[in-house]
């Protein structure tokens, strides 16, 4: 039985991905799926580098402003959405587009991952997180590393949400988290575009994009949202730049402070998103993001593929 067919775009923050994926949309009679577990929440708009109402306009778009703040989305729940987002696509004779730098999120619709079906243990939990309070979230991160070093290789250190959840799925069931992720053959005819930049034209436009993202109004969102109620302590709010406005606005940092670490730390994460996407892996194909013609080269590629 032929697979359906399924484009994936993948590669790390601010490489150019949103655009292409348009302009691919948009000659291919296509629909973009968000990979992009940042997108999902409604009000977090500048600090996410959601894509603008005219850009979602060129397009359909999927994925995007689905949950409020305090909302959790658990791996299964998205890659069930994702799923079947993409089966109602193909129904409408239409290509969907996949497209995200969140591995995680991307292997679990593309190789049809199962994640632990470890019920939570809301004692060992508790006690997890008395340790994150009291030794600070890096104590934490680095036990998981020591346990299970791949696991902690794709988990950012700001994430103890993640963190606990690993170590609590260890402790359980005495395995390592990396080794407990059922995977099955791709469910789609699967061709992934990379997108890719030298590394100091994409750290220069990191920096760009976060100096915009104050001069755009990154305080007032985060400063609307904490004036809804939004605890600063929601999973949601601990993404990159809104824990770093939260503490500007809270009077322990100055927002020149905040862009600092904020450019710091989204190098940091764009490395590790390199720990899914890696260059040497044959299954991608990829393109210099800065190439003029870049979507042409991507054109000619699906074509010699006859993927549409």
């Amino acid at each position: 039985m032929t697979k359906p067919p399924l484009l994936l775009l993948v590669g790390p923050t601010a490489v150019g991905k949103t655009e292409l994926a348009i302009r691919l949309a948009e000659r291919l009679n296509g629909e973009i799926v968000s990979a992009d577990s940042r997108l999902f929440y409604r009000g977090m708009d500048i600090g996410t580098a959601k894509p603008t109402p005219a850009e979602q306009a060129r397009a359909p778009h999927h994925l995007i402003n689905v949950a409020d703040p305090n909302e959790t989305w658990s791996l299964a729940m998205f890659q069930q959405t994702a799923q079947k987002i993409i089966a109602d696509i193909h129904a409408r004779g239409k290509l969907p587009l996949l497209v995200g730098g969140t591995g995680q999120y991307v292997r679990a619709v593309t190789q049809g991952w199962t994640p632990p079906e470890v019920v939570p243990d809301s004692r060992l939990r508790t006690e997890l997180e008395k340790l994150a309070e009291e030794r600070g979230k890096e104590w934490l991160y680095e036990k998981l590393k020591a346990l299970d070093p791949e696991a902690a290789a794709v988990i950012d250190l700001r994430n103890v949400r993640r963190t606990i959840r690993a170590l609590e799925v260890i402790f359980t069931t005495g395995r390592k988290f990396s080794e407990q992720r059922g995977q099955s053959d791709s469910p789609y005819d699967l061709l992934t575009v990379g997108l890719k930049r030298p590394r100091e034209e994409l750290y220069a436009r990191l920096d760009a994009r976060i100096e915009a993202m104050f001069a755009a109004g990154l305080l007032d969102e985060v400063r609307a949202l904490l004036a809804r109620g939004y605890s600063p302590e929601l999973p949601s709010m601990s993404g990159i730049g809104y824990r770093e406005c939260c503490q500007v606005l809270g009077g322990q940092m100055s927002g020149e402070q905040a862009q600092v670490q904020m450019k710091r730390i989204t190098r940091i994460f764009v490395r590790r998103q390199g720990n899914w996407f890696k260059e040497s892996d044959p299954n991608i194909h990829w393109f210099e993001a800065g190439d003029a013609d870049v979507l042409e080269k991507v054109m000619t590629l699906i074509h010699q593929k006859k993927f549409a």
